[in-house]
This record gives C-alpha cells, sequence and structure tokens, in this order.
C-alpha cells in the first residue's frame, strides 16, 4: 500500500533541494488547476521536477492500476525520470520500460502494477498490444521534451497511443526548445504555455572558446582536460568514429573515460553512465544522444570537440552543466582557421596557462548479482562491504541499485581484493557473485 506522502516539504528534503525555484513554484501551481499546460524551460531548470509534484497530487492509493503515463524520445530519459520518482519516495509503483531491454523483465515488473508507467513510444505500444494493464485508468499524460518525441519519426507511434487512452484528463507537455507544432491527435485544447525561454541568458553558465593549433584538436583537448583537472564533464562528438578516435588518444594520455553512443548495447551504455555518476570515470565522451535525459547536478562543465549541427544541440548539450542552482562551462573547441556557426554568439577566449597536476582514478565499480527483486536494499549492501570487506564509512562509494543487480563504487586499490573476499557470500537469502565491472 502506497504511503500516500504529499508533503511537498518532505519530498524535497527526500532529494536534498532546499527550495523550488520560481519557475517550478509557477508550474506547479499552473499544472495543479490546468488541464493542458505546455511548460518551457530551458534544460537543467528542474522541468522533471515541476511535473511530478503534481503528478504525484493526482494520483490515488485506491487505484491499483496505471494513472500516470510519461513518454519520452530516449531510454536514458526513462531511466532518469524512473529513479528521481523512486528517490521522492512518494509511495507508489513506478516503472520505466523502453527498447534495448528483454521485454520479459518489463513483464516481471509490470506483474505489479506501478501507478506511474514512463517509457519510450515503441515498447509502450508493444505492452499496449499486449494488453499488460488497463489503459483506461490513465488518467495523466505526460509528454516530456515533446519537441523531440512528436517528430516525424515517432509520429506513428505517438498517435497509436494516444488514440488508445480514453480516459486522459490532464496534459503535460514539456521542452527546453520552441519551434515544435503540437498535432491535433494529442488533443491538447486551449492549453495554458509558460514559456521561461525568454531570458536568454543563463548567468550560471558560461561560455568560453579554446582555440586549437592543429586540425585534429587532439593535442589542444588533452592540455584543456589536464587544465580542468579531476572535474567531472561531457567530451560531445558528433560521430562514434570520432568517439573511437578520441577514446583512444585519451586512453593513450591515462586519463580515464567512459564512451556513450547510440552505437553501443543498451547494457554497455546504462553501465559507462553508472561509471560516470560514481567517479570511476570523470570523463563521458559521449555523442548528442547524452544531451538529454542525464542528470548530474555536480557536472562541472562540457567540451564541444565537435561543434553541434544546430542550436537546439547547443542548447541541450550546454543543459549538461549548470543545471538548477550550480554554475558550470561550456568549452567551444575550435580550430585556429575554423569559422563559428551564427548560433554559437560571442563567447570569451581561454588561454590554457596551468596545468594542474594529473589526478590518478580513485574508484572502481563492482558489480553485484543481487537486486530489488531479491529483497536486497542499498542498507544491506552497505553492511557488506562494512562488516564482512572491512570498509570504513568514508571507503564505500555510491551504491546503484536495479532490479536484478548493483553496482558499488570502492577504491581501486581495493577492488581486487574485495572481489575476492565478498563473491559468493549471501545477501539477504541470495548467494551473489561480486566482480570487477
Amino acid at each position: 500500500m502506497a504511503n500516500l506522502i504529499k508533503n511537498q516539504q518532505s519530498i524535497l528534503e527526500k532529494l536534498g533541494i532546499k527550495a523550488l525555484n520560481l519557475m517550478q513554484e509557477k508550474a506547479i501551481s499552473v499544472i495543479d488547476k490546468t488541464e493542458n499546460t505546455i511548460l518551457l524551460s530551458p534544460t537543467g531548470t528542474g522541468k522533471t521536477l515541476a511535473f511530478l509534484l503534481p503528478v504525484l497530487k493526482t494520483l490515488s492509493t485506491e487505484n491499483p492500476e496505471v494513472q500516470a503515463l510519461i513518454v519520452v524520445p530516449t531510454r536514458e530519459l526513462a531511466i532518469q525520470i524512473e529513479q528521481v520518482v523512486r528517490n521522492m519516495g512518494s509511495g507508489f509503483k513506478v516503472n520505466a520500460v523502453y527498447g534495448g531491454r528483454s521485454k520479459s523483465k518489463d513483464k516481471i515488473e509490470l506483474k505489479h502494477t506501478p501507478a506511474i508507467l514512463i517509457g519510450t513510444p515503441g515498447r509502450i505500444l508493444d505492452h499496449f498490444d499486449d494488453g499488460r494493464f488497463s489503459k483506461a485508468t490513465i488518467q495523466t499524460l505526460v509528454l516530456d521534451e515533446y519537441d523531440k518525441s512528436l517528430e516525424i519519426g515517432f509520429e506513428g507511434e505517438m498517435r497509436e497511443i494516444i488514440n488508445e487512452l480514453s480516459g486522459v484528463r490532464k496534459r503535460i507537455l514539456t521542452s527546453a526548445t520552441q519551434g515544435v507544432g503540437v498535432p491535433k491527435f494529442v488533443k491538447l485544447a486551449s492549453p495554458v504555455i509558460l514559456d521561461f525561454l525568454l531570458e536568454k541568458t543563463d548567468p550560471k553558465l558560461a561560455i568560453k572558446t579554446v582555440i586549437a593549433a592543429d586540425k585534429d584538436k587532439l593535442e589542444a583537448l588533452i592540455n584543456l582536460v589536464n587544465y580542468l583537472g579531476n572535474q567531472p564533464g561531457i567530451i560531445f562528438c558528433n560521430f562514434r568514429d570520432s568517439i573511437e578516435l578520441v577514446s583512444g588518444f585519451l586512453l593513450k594520455n591515462k586519463i580515464s573515460h567512459s564512451c556513450f553512443s547510440g552505437g553501443m548495447e543498451q547494457k554497455d551504455r546504462e553501465r559507462a553512465l553508472i561509471k560516470f555518476r560514481n567517479g570511476t570515470s570523470r570523463i563521458l565522451l559521449a555523442t548528442d544522444l547524452a544531451a538529454r535525459g542525464i542528470d548530474i547536478p555536480e557536472l562541472k562543465f562540457i567540451i564541444h570537440y565537435e561543434l553541434p549541427h544546430s542550436s537546439v544541440e547547443f542548447t541541450h548539450r550546454n543543459g549538461r552543466t549548470a543545471r538548477v542552482n550550480e554554475k558550470g562551462t561550456a568549452y567551444v573547441l575550435k580550430w585556429k582557421n575554423q569559422l563559428l556557426p551564427d548560433f554559437i554568439e560571442k563567447t570569451d577566449a581561454l588561454t590554457i596557462s596551468k596545468v594542474f597536476e594529473k589526478t590518478e582514478q580513485y574508484w572502481e565499480t563492482l558489480f553485484i548479482s543481487g537486486g530489488r527483486k531479491d529483497k536486497i536494499s542499498k542498507g544491506d549492501i552497505a553492511g557488506l562491504f562494512i562488516k564482512q570487506g572491512g570498509l570504513t564509512q568514508e571507503q564505500l562509494g555510491v551504491i546503484e541499485l536495479k532490479q536484478d543487480c548493483a553496482f558499488v563504487a570502492v577504491p581501486l586499490a581495493l577492488a581486487s581484493k574485495l572481489v575476492e573476499n565478498l563473491t559468493n557470500t549471501r545477501l539477504k537469502k541470495k548467494k551473489v557473485r561480486v566482480y570487477i565491472l
């Protein structure tokens, strides 16, 4: 039974947030009393929380079916929102479904119907067709980043999904960019439009240009990364081939990093993000696939190794840093003879005069073959590593708990010994394997 936590302050405390910003306060007030809302606000301003808080208020503990459907354009965004809902501690069940993982896993999780279902269009339609849950009970529909989910490639699937939702009473559309029309089949009658995009300059975001002497820009990139020290950040490339080239150069220079692109298996992409979030990798080398749906508040910078093709991509890339109340910097790396596109407005030039001492990799990530379905909690895992592994509280890093497995950040120097001591031990009633990811 859900614990129906509707006290907003209690949820904010669970998320470690002191207070809502003005956009969030206005959005929540309007969404609470409006049937159809369009929320336009820059990336990193907290749109997810702005629509989730009012969505929670619409849920009933007496209804055992799906009550809210959140449709997103990418798997990573689905996973991100699911984690936010879990961290809110609302007591309502939530599940994310998306392509790239076994439908049988979805089937197991959906046996206990969630109140909130998050998913990508194709996978949601699969479950609609299989009749895994009632569609008639869905009263709230959210299209997050609708500028992407209503593009031509998704339009057919989106039309099918919305046509099957007969009970929707509230629609919420969000985006960080303008310019995409809303088709009639969305049934968005007389929406209230909240536009927070008018303020073009973000005082928290600094944009700087770094000039490279060579056309391949690799030496300039290494100098910049070393200059930035051990801060976490993303290097954006346009192509998978570019990622392979840059990755090889980073490895040659002993810079820990993870790669993230559409050419990777979904499992490998998820694990790359886990290692980035827990500090095993301080750099994420990525295509524009990482420009949406990755919310890491402490991300200090992004680097445009290859310049984006449009202002929309530039906006979303930059939105990975300077999120909510944090400051961040976007570095535009250009060859000395290269012209910047018009959408990259005047920036400050950065001259790298000092290179900080390289910081060695400290964390390593361990995989554990047990998760939520085995009734294992983060506390159980912490107890195992402290009591049987001999770690102190300070040596135990980030724990990420999944449905059927878990990942733990531990000091690199202790990783092999921990694997030796802890593999084939028991967590709750399950004997688990432990190995280095």
